[in-house]
């Protein structure tokens, strides 16, 4: 391992604004902080909203600055790049900033029911193998996790440049009726991408160079809790395949 990444890793412990559980102590039972981060960890009755995969913490920082009046909670696996926006908020004395280190999979382990009032996913992993589908972000496994802390009619808000995992989500909203308020598969070309929209992480600088669109969705589980996985892969090879013995 580098000296560097020992070097942050090292002062990642300093930070009060960053939760770094032991395995031991998510792995099937909840953290202290469930249901408790207004009165223990913000000391504020304030509003939370998730950044899940949040890298660098870029968003998380910038929704922060612009929106005082909410708490944001950047969440990632990667505490080497976590460390930066850690130390953005440190260096800043920002109160309505956390950052914690967790893999996704565990996430209902630290929110309790109607703790969170939105998500955002930005740039994710958009697991392009089909044997992968359930480890997506906007999965059926994963919104499950989502609805037992997401506030009935919480947003989550997608945006990435992959078209794949924008088709996968819109067609897990359609099969599921999930309200959704936006889908638009390039904000910047039709002009829909306002202040917020238009924070730029590293990853989307670099897409964007590439000439890639960036897409972005915005959607709530309608109250719904249970979500059935299905196979989108092979449903858009069926009716591909229908089409062309159709002629």
């Amino acid at each position: 391992m580098g000296k560097d990444k020992l070097r942050r890793f090292a002062e990642n412990l300093t930070f009060k604004c960053l939760v770094q559980p032991e395995f031991e102590d998510i792995f099937h039972k909840d953290h202290p902080l469930k249901g408790r981060w207004n009165t223990d960890f913000f000391a504020n009755d304030r509003p939370i909203i998730l950044e899940l995969g949040c890298g660098k913490g870029e968003y998380t920082i910038a929704l922060a600055r612009r929106n005082p009046q909410y708490n944001y909670i950047g969440v990632d696996i990667k505490g080497a790049r976590m460390w930066r926006g850690a130390k953005t908020a440190t260096e800043e004395q920002m109160d309505n900033v956390g950052f914690l280190r967790t893999r996704i999979e565990f996430i209902d382990s630290f929110f309790a029911e109607n703790e969170v009032s939105e998500i955002w996913i930005t740039f994710p992993d958009p697991q392009l193998k089909t044997r992968r589908a359930k480890k997506r972000l906007t999965s059926p496994l994963f919104l499950e996790y989502y609805a037992r802390f997401l506030q009935a009619e919480g947003w989550i808000n997608l945006k990435t440049d992959s078209q794949h995992l924008y088709g996968y989500t819109n067609e897990v909203i359609r099969r599921f009726c999930l309200p959704c308020e936006v889908s638009n598969n390039d904000i910047y070309g039709t002009g829909y991408a306002d202040e917020t929209l238009s924070v730029k992480t590293a990853y989307e600088t670099r897409f964007l160079q590439l000439g890639l669109p960036i897409t972005y969705t915005r959607f709530s589980l309608g109250g719904q809790r249970r979500f059935e996985m299905f196979d989108w892969e092979e449903d858009e090879k069926a009716e591909k395949d229908n089409e062309e013995a159709r002629g």
